[in-house]
């Protein structure tokens, strides 16, 4: 029964959202430039008379990135959670995910719609689609298909030679900050703590960026063997023992931090990361975020293990 109403749904708010697009709300066409052909990152065909001039961005990487070519002037609908940079909050705010509103996208007349896979429906892609909006799906799930999104999304806005160069100053940086780790060559073992004990911790493992990140800096993520974002004990954190634990949360309504929490869990005392002060607390969106600041993130936690501690996110 919750699938029929679910599909009844869709079917009824495509239906409105075809009577609104007949009643003066069609996406705008472009009329200048050259043609734009791409693949998106599911390997659909995407056509374009020129680079779009109105985007629509749902997830808050790509919103970033927008603004990380000097496109965000092209943006005139942002994702609920797109917060960065601080100017994008001026745009129109649109549901997402199950709240994922097509009359609202529709009436902002964007030319394209940059969807993540996860954040997208079939239905959701036909309608806007039938509505005449070009929908480009992204995916990246390492560094390289962060490079290919970033890619894309200069290709689909004409800013082709800023993406190009926001990548090389990227790939530079991760390579630097490589290349700094391996002269050092001290490293260890590190807890990256995605959720607070709180709500159940968490983890990323195996195939996240804070894996791959933590690598790249010669670190050993003490939950590599662990696929993708794991729920995790306590037991196992303690067990592991980890040289250094990275907590991303967010201070508490009485205004602690998240490492006074952790510095104060009974029987987490005598872990090697709280006896020798190496519980770091960095910014969660810089180190999770499938976009440019990825860098900033790795500089972080580099700064973090092998230099000063790094302030407050």
């Amino acid at each position: 029964m919750k699938a029929k109403a679910k599909a009844g749904a869709l079917g009824a708010l495509a239906l409105a959202m075809l009577m609104l697009a007949g009643c003066g709300a069609a996406p705008v066409e472009a009329t200048s430039g050259n043609p734009i052909q791409v693949t998106d990152m599911l390997g659909r065909q995407i056509a374009l008379d020129a680079p779009a001039e109105r985007v629509v961005a749902l997830a808050p990487s790509d919103c970033e990135i927008l603004y990380a070519l000097g496109a965000g002037d092209t943006l005139v609908g942002r994702g609920m959670y797109c917060d960065y940079p601080a100017q994008v909050q001026a745009v129109p705010q649109v549901g997402t995910g199950e709240e994922t509103n097509l009359e609202q996208i529709l009436a902002l007349e964007p030319q394209v719609v940059f969807m993540t896979i996860m954040a997208q429906s079939k239905e959701q892609v036909a309608a806007l689609e039938h509505a005449g909006i070009q929908v480009v799906s992204l995916n990246a799930q390492d560094i390289q298909g962060v490079y290919q999104a970033i890619a894309l999304i200069g290709q689909v806005v004409g800013k082709t030679p800023e993406a190009d160069a926001l990548i090389q100053t990227m790939e530079a940086s991760f390579a630097d900050l490589s290349a700094q780790a391996a002269e050092l060559g001290t490293g260890g073992t590190v807890y990256f703590e995605t959720s607070p004990l709180e709500w159940g911790l968490w983890t990323g493992g195996k195939g996240t960026f804070l894996d791959e990140i933590a690598a790249m800096l010669g670190l050993e993520n003490a939950f590599g063997d662990v696929e993708g974002w794991a729920q995790i004990s306590q037991e196992q954190v303690l067990e592991r023992d980890p040289d250094y634990i990275v907590t991303l949360g967010m201070a508490a309504a009485d205004g602690s931090s998240p490492v006074e929490e952790i510095l104060a869990r009974k029987g987490w005392e005598g872990l090697k990361a709280l006896q020798r002060g190496q519980v770091l607390w960095l910014d969660s969106n810089a180190l999770t975020r499938p976009g440019p600041r990825l860098a900033e993130g790795a500089q972080s936690l580099f700064d973090g293990v092998y230099g000063a501690a790094p302030t407050n996110p």
